[in-house]
């Protein structure tokens, strides 16, 4: 039996920097004849409380149906990382990625929930919706 040996590079991207560059990205829908629903958790979702400053955490779902646009997921990967160290309330961070994706993206409709873990034996779950316009006459 032969042993590979690893080595590890010392040099790596500066995390915080990568995620200060980063911004959100989108791809074209390549299935516009139909509506179809894509669906993401990020069980790993971190903020900081403005009030106590200790972290607080959530798994972050989104729901959507995808017109023209669909949303790339190391972006969405690296923006909800952009809010480990942000302060920020639980009703606010669902409803401003909303509105950042629904800015992005126009999709058809769009549902985001944020379920935030215990904190001081409160739980909290906050859902915001968006539906496009002209969604009934599609």
């Amino acid at each position: 039996m032969t042993q590979e040996n690893i080595t590890l590079s010392p040099t790596r991207e500066d995390g915080k920097k990568v995620l200060q560059d980063s911004s959100l990205i989108r791809f074209e829908n390549r299935t516009q004849v139909r509506k179809y629903d894509i669906e993401f958790s990020c069980p790993e979702f971190t903020c900081i409380c403005p009030v106590s400053s200790f972290p607080d955490f959530a798994t972050i779902h989104i729901h959507y149906q995808p017109k023209k646009w669909c949303v790339e997921l190391k972006s969405l990967k690296l923006y909800f990382n952009q809010y480990r160290e942000r302060g920020i309330y639980h009703e606010d961070v669902v409803n401003v990625i909303l509105e950042d994706l629904v800015q992005l993206l126009d999709p058809w409709k769009m549902e985001v929930i944020g379920d935030f873990n215990v904190r001081g034996n409160i739980k909290t779950v906050v859902k915001a919706k968006h539906q496009h316009k002209d969604y009934l006459s599609q």
